[in-house]
C-alpha cells in the first residue's frame, strides 16, 4: 500500500526499524485536558450527590441527631465539665463509637439507592469513568460528614472560654476525626456497591467498622494468640483505628496514622471500583 495512506505522525518518537512504531506521545495539553474534564465530571457526581442528601429530610435528621449525641456524650457521659481539664478529651474519644452507627447510616445509600431506582445503570453510561463516579459519590459523602463535624464549633469555643487549652491539639483532633470518618464511609461505599439493600450495607458496613475497633483490643489479641502466632496477632492489632486515632488526640499528626487512614480509604474505594466494574461486566 502506499505511503499517502497511511501517513506517519508527525511525533518523531518511533522505535528502530524492524520493531514496530510507537504510538505518537500524548501532549501536555492533551493530558491536561483530559484532566480537567475528569475534575469536571468528578465535581458534578459530588454536586449532585450533595444536593440529594438535602433533597429529603435526610441530612437535617442526621445533623440533629449527631449534634445531639455528641453534645450528650461530650458533656453528661464525658462529665467535661467535673474533669476541670482544659481539653477535648471527652469529646473525641467517643468518635469511632458514634461513627459505628451513623456513618454507615449516611454511606448505605451511596450505590443500593442507585441500584434500586435503576439509575446505577444511567449514571454508569455517561460520559464519565467508573473511578470518577467513585471519588464524587465519596468527597460528596465525606464533605457532608465534614459540615456535621464542623458543626460542633460550639465545644471548641467552650473549652477556650472556661481555660486555655492548645488549640493544636485540637486541631489535630478533628483532623483524626476526619480521617476516621472518612475510613468508615469508605467501607460503606463498598458495602453499597455490593448488595441494592440498604439495610445489608448498613449492616456489613457495621460488622466491619467495629472489627477495626475491636482489632487492637487486648480480649481480642489474647484470643488470636491462642490460634494464630504473634507476627499474624500484630498484623491484626495494626488494622485498629484505635491506635492510629489515640495519636491525633495528642496532638500529634504522625505520617503514619495518616498513611493508615488514606490507605483504608483508598483500599476500599478501589475494591468498590472492582465491585462495580464487575456489576457492569455483567
Amino acid at each position: 500500500m502506499s505511503e499517502n495512506n497511511h501517513p506517519l505522525p508527525s511525533s518523531p518518537a518511533l522505535l528502530p526499524e524492524g520493531e514496530g512504531r510507537q504510538q505518537p506521545a500524548v501532549s501536555p495539553s492533551a493530558a491536561a485536558g483530559r484532566s480537567g474534564t475528569a475534575l469536571v465530571n468528578i465535581r458534578t457526581i459530588m454536586k449532585r450527590e450533595l444536593a440529594g442528601y438535602f433533597t429529603s429530610p435526610i441530612a437535617y435528621v442526621f445533623l440533629v441527631i449527631f449534634l445531639l449525641l455528641t453534645g450528650f456524650f461530650t458533656f453528661t457521659i464525658g462529665n467535661f465539665f467535673e474533669r476541670g481539664e482544659a481539653s477535648l478529651v471527652s469529646f473525641f474519644t467517643w468518635h469511632p463509637w458514634l461513627y459505628l452507627f451513623l456513618v454507615p447510616a449516611a454511606g448505605m445509600r451511596l450505590w443500593s439507592e442507585e441500584r434500586r431506582l435503576g439509575t446505577m445503570e444511567l449514571l454508569l453510561t455517561m460520559p464519565v469513568t467508573n473511578w470518577q463516579a467513585i471519588v464524587g459519590k465519596f468527597l460528596a459523602s465525606w464533605l457532608f460528614l465534614a459540615l456535621a463535624l464542623a458543626l460542633t464549633f460550639p465545644v471548641a469555643i467552650t473549652v477556650n472560654y472556661f481555660g486555655d487549652p492548645d488549640n493544636g491539639v485540637i486541631f489535630a483532633g478533628y483532623v483524626g476525626s476526619l480521617m476516621l470518618a472518612g475510613s468508615y464511609l469508605a467501607v460503606s461505599c463498598m458495602t453499597s456497591a455490593m448488595t441494592r439493600n440498604q439495610v445489608i450495607s448498613f449492616i456489613l458496613s457495621v460488622m466491619i467498622c467495629l472489627f477495626l475497633i475491636l482489632a487492637g483490643y487486648t480480649p481480642v489479641t489474647d484470643l488470636l494468640s491462642r490460634f494464630a502466632s504473634p507476627v499474624v496477632v500484630d498484623v491484626v492489632a495494626a488494622f485498629s483505628v484505635m491506635t492510629h486515632f489515640e495519636g491525633f488526640q495528642r496532638g500529634v499528626l504522625d505520617t503514619r496514622d495518616v498513611a493508615f487512614f488514606a490507605s483504608v480509604i483508598g483500599f476500599m474505594l478501589f475494591v468498590t471500583g472492582v465491585i462495580i466494574r464487575n456489576q457492569r461486566a455483567g
